[in-house]
């Protein structure tokens, strides 16, 4: 790199929100977090990408865009979308929203990236992050490389939890990681627990608060299956340290969970605990993809 502080316009794009911002090579932003609601179609999406990037084309170097799904990072496309972004999604050509080089990464990815270079993973060549939201997501180092694989999406939480076909996924398979730690389905396991088609998320946390001990319960039972997820994925990725990101996470017993996963894996002892950034994860990852592309290349 040049003595001149380079600058990367972030995009992190999410089924229901867009986000961006202006971030330098030591991943700080330099702008107010913007967001704007996802349009409902592919071709509204690319449009609102290209106007902003319009507006700041001259002051910066490249642009980083996070976002859901199957990324082919070299050509900056997306070649698999899922399920709550528009149809036609999985064709969306990124790299041509402006003459400054544009670089693509799937948005897990781009959460380990960050922590990896500037957070709570940082100094750890091999390292996993679980992001908790609507879904779940899944971001590995192995030796100081993301876990990619052929397609983009080396690391998924569509694996299987011996259920028995009791929930179907997004995916098509039955019991998935996803279905049983994501916080859509600590909403589901509110419906069951109340027999209450209307209970989310949010009301166990409500509940939590307020002191029921049934949303305790409830919780505690979902902190359960959390937890199955991360004693197998560690005996997978034998990582130094997990970190656990989105809003769910806050609540989360570590000690507690860190101290049975460790019980009960087979690989060396690792350290469980909350991914240092916060809602900024998937932009700053993608700025600092973005600069480590740009030095690479």
């Amino acid at each position: 790199m040049n003595g001149k502080s380079k600058k990367i316009l972030a995009f992190d794009i999410g089924g229901t929100k867009i986000a961006h911002a202006l971030v330098d090579e030591n991943g700080r932003l330099l702008t107010e977090r913007m967001k704007d609601n996802t349009p409902k179609t592919a071709s509204e999406i690319f449009a609102l990408l290209k106007d902003i990037t319009a507006r700041c084309e001259d002051d910066i170097d490249a642009v980083g865009i996070a976002t859901a799904g199957e990324v082919d990072c070299d050509n900056s496309r997306i070649i698999g979308s899922v399920g709550n972004m528009p149809a036609g999604y999985r064709d969306t050509a990124f790299y041509k929203l402006s003459g400054k080089p544009v670089f693509v990464e799937n948005d897990a990815n781009a959460v380990m990236w960050a922590e990896y270079k500037a957070g709570a993973a940082k100094g750890c060549k091999n390292a996993m992050v679980i992001a908790i939201g609507t879904g779940l997501g899944l971001g590995v180092m192995v030796d100081g490389r993301l876990l990619k694989g052929k397609s983009g999406l080396g690391a998924e939480a569509h694996f299987g939890i011996a259920r028995g076909k009791v929930r179907r996924c997004s995916c098509g398979n039955w019991d998935c990681y996803e279905v049983y730690a994501s916080g859509t389905a600590l909403g589901v396991d509110a419906q069951e627990a109340y027999h209450d088609k209307s209970k989310t998320s949010h009301d166990i946390i409500a509940g939590i608060q307020a002191g029921d001990k049934k949303a305790r319960e409830v919780f505690d039972l979902w902190q359960d299956d959390v937890l199955t997820g991360i004693v197998g994925l560690a005996n997978l990725f034998d990582p130094e340290v997990v970190l656990m990101f989105g809003g769910l996470t806050d609540y989360l017993d570590y000690e507690r969970l860190e101290k049975e996963a460790n019980s009960r894996i087979v690989t060396a002892p690792f350290k469980l605990c909350r991914a240092r950034f916060e809602h900024n994860a998937a932009l700053i990852g993608a700025a600092l993809i973005a600069l480590h592309n740009l030095e690479v290349k």
